[in-house]
């Protein structure tokens, strides 16, 4: 136990001393805080070039429907046809041309179609269509004759608001919403398979670095594989959660003094489900209601339960990356033997994605029992309430099976630690599983 705990503190200690441990340290919350800010201050951006459209309306009724703005204007062309106005469409400085043909029976446009010299933005089509269709709603409301349709087509347009109350202990009341939930869910799912993948990458690429260097040979003279093994695993460990503890404090550090500079935050105008980076997850959550609303989670027991689960999560991959580091002599050599390490942790992105959707689901309740994909999965099911038997579950076999898959990777390590000059395999790999 001795000597593992030397070569974790060695781990860590080389690790830590590391500048690019400081820089990432200190600029990962600032780079997460502008990953976050950088999409909607772009799409609250407005373009500020005007896309004129030409039409070409065979009804000659559809002019005023058409409203300009600031971004897109409409030109009517009543006596123009398609083919006059394609000869010198470049020169006439149009954006696109749209030729509505004849009505239906219905009182539709039998055609509607775009044309440029340029793939037509969506944008554009949104708006466009949006105008057409509105126009001819309304003509087919007239078609009935009722009369005050105007006020009976506002009085008709209903949009209901519920608030989610959830009840703690003693039936005391906290408000809660759904897309926060979810958000907090994705985020966690997010950071737990990228720190699995991150810091179990460093152990892979320190034992093919000492492979590769000749140092092995000299430390398992002193130290038996399976210590050593062990000690690295340990050590970044230990490292990570370093990291991770600076990176929460940073970032409720960076929190606060966003607050406190910025007071107009509790203020702040409701979020559009059009126009938000997450449609429909935060549609109409105003800065106060996003503060009630995450007081009421409790953000200790999730950081706790994040711990736990990045842990196991770390502890089972890295024990696995280890083995698969040592049966290769460089990096570029892992690709076929990481492939059914990784292959989990992609499926269990993709059941993440319906579970924050989805969290009480067959599907997610299983996967967040799988231990190969609960870490991500549990993770997103926690802002949700999961049960603490369920928990405890998914705790209990995921560290279970970390001590399994701990017994057979020293197996392998202990071989393939010391194999040289040859290109391992599947096959390879077995053998040394099989070795007394």
């Amino acid at each position: 136990m001795n000597k593992i705990f030397l070569v974790a503190r060695r781990e860590f200690s080389v690790r830590v001393r590391k500048k690019s441990f400081l820089v990432i340290t200190l600029l990962a919350p600032l780079l997460v805080a502008l990953m976050a800010l950088t999409p909607v201050a772009v799409m609250s951006l407005k373009s500020s070039n005007v896309n004129v459209v030409a039409v070409i309306d065979d009804t000659r009724s559809f002019d005023t429907a058409l409203v300009s703005d600031d971004v897109l204007r409409f030109t009517v062309l009543p006596d123009a046809d398609v083919s006059s106005v394609s000869k010198n469409f470049d020169a006439l400085g149009y954006y696109a041309l749209l030729h509505i043909g004849k009505l239906n029976d219905r009182g539709e446009p039998e055609e509607l179609k775009f044309y440029s010299t340029r793939t037509v933005s969506l944008e554009v089509q949104h708006k466009t269509l949006a105008m057409l269709s509105r126009e001819v709603e309304q003509r087919k409301l007239r078609a009935y004759d009722i009369p005050q349709l105007s006020q009976i087509m506002q009085d008709l347009q209903t949009k209901l608001h519920a608030t989610s109350i959830k009840w703690g202990d003693n039936s005391e009341e906290q408000r809660s919403h759904a897309g926060v939930a979810m958000t907090i869910s994705y985020i966690s799912a997010i950071l737990i398979y990228f720190f699995i993948v991150m810091f179990g990458g460093m152990v892979m690429r320190s034992v093919i670095e000492e492979k590769v260097n000749r140092v092995v040979e000299v430390i398992v003279s002193s130290v038996r594989p399976f210590q050593l093994m062990m000690g690295k695993i340990a050590g970044v460990a230990a490292v990570g959660l370093l990291q991770f503890t600076l990176w929460v404090v940073l970032t409720l550090l960076l929190v606060n003094a966003v607050r406190l500079l910025s007071p107009s935050l509790n203020g702040m105008a409701s979020v559009d489900a059009f126009d938000s980076p997450l449609p429909g997850l935060l549609s109409g959550v105003g800065g106060a209601q996003m503060l009630t609303y995450l007081s009421g989670f409790n953000f200790a027991w999730i950081a706790g339960c994040f711990v736990l689960f990045f842990l196991g999560g770390y502890l089972l991959y890295s024990s696995l990356f280890a083995a698969v580091g040592s049966a290769v002599e460089s990096e570029t050599d892992t690709q076929q033997l990481m492939l059914p390490v990784t292959i989990p942790l992609i499926i269990g992105i993709f059941v993440m994605l319906n579970t924050f959707q989805h969290p009480d689901s067959a599907l997610s309740f299983w996967f967040s029992i799988i231990p190969f994909t609960s870490p991500m999965v549990m993770m997103a099911r926690i802002p949700f309430d999961v049960p603490a038997w369920q928990l405890a579950l998914s705790l209990g076999i995921l560290y279970a099976t970390f001590v399994g898959t701990v017994w057979i990777s020293g197996r392998i390590y202990r071989v393939g630690i010391l194999m040289y000059g040859k290109k391992s395999g599947f096959r390879d790999i077995w053998k040394w599983l099989t070795y007394r």
